[in-house]
């Protein structure tokens, strides 16, 4: 086995196979990522404050309650002008298929109250709240969001983002008047949200790497780029950094982010950046994923290709929207919008698509075998997610990586099936006695795609 290395502390962790962190060794096995399958139209943008390039939306859920924000903004004047300022609309669902448009009485749109607009202004373009997790956090700031100050005009000269927050999600107002972040470039939606992991706010935001060449503080150069910072409080922002990829990574033009922890193994963080082809202005989303919130690991197949329905084969129309939710009823599935018809309309719209449940990435192999690295894990058995056409079975190793009498590979009965929590059984019973020693896990995969595994109680 080479080497002693420190062991992984997994405790009882949900672990996904998006990399290869616990991966020692493997053999006949590669990473396969999984794109989602599309579902209907959840939401079609035809109010008249909406229209044909109303976009970046964020979803979140909110105890049984899903919310949606967007931009509402329509481009039909002569050379491609708005017709209208930008507005940022909100939607809700009980189910996460059937959205409604609330008449919300907050905000005057020609001379009427009677719409969905809960934020006019300033920032309107890249308004993307969340749900304010971090149990320090008082009831007046519950949601919160980073956005644009300024208008259009005003946001090319001086770029920057301010703080808002909301205690019901609807009326919003600035936490301070002067911006929090300055360094970037944000005309995007930009995120943010409460890392329970880390205990510290992240933000992510859209930068050039050449940064800016006008005098006037707003042209970029360079290509488009994610950039990250930490917050204790969401108003002091530190440790700023632009993302990574490895060296082995193309360099390609990445924007609306879309980072969010994963809700069933917070310290994993995914992402659908949008990745921009200037020929024909084209977008894609791919996937990201990370451990530490600036290294990344990229998958460069497109998550949602612009062959997907329908109507994506046009300019800025394949955006993925903020948030991954799971929706009642719905156990073994995970549901993700994206968007379609931007500038074509004559109302922009989302689509809902769906992943299995962890169905991001899987380990897989038609006949293969990967070998972790040492882990201390706490639970009594061990559960995986998984599709398995033939018989694949799991073996417990020692440190050395000798097979534990009773929880070897023999002694595994064997796996065959489509299975979302499948307790692995051995001869030997209970894993009580080795929790808290240093394993490693061997698995053998038969035509098997291995998408997460945990030790549980």
């Amino acid at each position: 086995m080479g080497l002693a290395m420190e062991p992984v502390q997994l405790g009882s962790r949900r672990e996904l196979f998006v990399d290869e962190h616990l991966i020692e060794s493997k053999s006949g096995v590669v990473l396969k990522m999984h794109k989602p399958q599309a579902q209907e139209v959840a939401l079609v943008c035809d109010a008249p404050w909406e229209g044909n390039t109303s976009g970046y939306f964020t979803l979140l859920q909110d105890c049984d309650l899903f919310r949606c924000y967007y931009r509402g903004s329509h481009h039909g004047e002569p050379g491609g002008r708005p017709s209208h300022s930008g507005v940022t609309c909100y939607a809700e669902s009980r189910d996460g298929i059937t959205w409604t448009k609330p008449k919300l009485g907050l905000h005057e749109f020609e001379r009427s109250k009677d719409n969905n607009i809960t934020h006019m202004g300033d920032g309107c373009g890249t308004f993307a709240p969340f749900l304010d997790t971090n149990p320090n956090c008082p009831p007046a700031s519950r949601f919160k969001a980073l956005a644009t100050m300024g208008n259009d005009v005003e946001r090319k000269k001086n770029p920057a983002l301010q703080a808002y927050h909301s205690p019901d999600g609807l009326r919003w107002s600035l936490m301070r008047e002067k911006p929090v972040i300055t360094a970037g470039s944000f005309d995007s939606q930009n995120t943010a949200f409460y890392d329970a992991e880390l205990g510290m706010y992240r933000a992510y935001w859209r930068y050039f790497t050449g940064g800016y060449t006008d005098q006037r503080g707003w042209k970029p150069s360079g290509v488009r780029a994610i950039r990250t910072a930490i917050s204790k409080d969401f108003i002091n922002w530190e440790n700023p950094a632009d993302l990574a990829y490895g060296k082995e990574a193309p360099t390609v033009q990445l924007y609306t982010n879309a980072v969010r922890p994963y809700a069933r193994a917070l310290h994993l963080l995914l992402g659908f950046p949008t990745r921009y082809q200037p020929k024909g202005s084209q977008v894609e989303p791919v996937l990201m994923t990370s451990r530490d919130g600036v290294n990344f690991k990229r998958w460069e197949e497109p998550l949602i290709p612009i062959t997907a329905p329908k109507d994506r084969d046009w300019n800025r129309s394949n955006y993925m929207t903020i948030g991954v939710l799971s929706l009642p009823g719905r156990p073994n599935e995970l549901s993700v919008y994206a968007t379609e018809a931007y500038y074509q309309g004559p109302g922009s719209r989302i689509r809902r698509f769906t992943f299995r449940v962890d169905g991001f990435v899987s380990a897989s192999a038609e006949d293969g075998e990967i070998i972790t690295k040492p882990l201390i894990f706490e639970g009594t058995k061990l559960a995986l997610n998984l599709i398995s056409e033939g018989e694949t079975r799991v073996e417990v190793q020692d440190e050395a990586g000798k097979a534990i009498p009773g929880f070897a590979l023999d002694d595994c009965a064997s796996i065959k099936g489509d299975l979302i929590d499948h307790i692995v059984s051995w001869k030997g019973g209970s894993l009580a006695a080795l929790a808290g020693k240093t394993v490693r896990l061997r698995f053998e995969l038969r035509r098997a795609d291995l998408f997460a595994f945990q030790f549980v109680p």
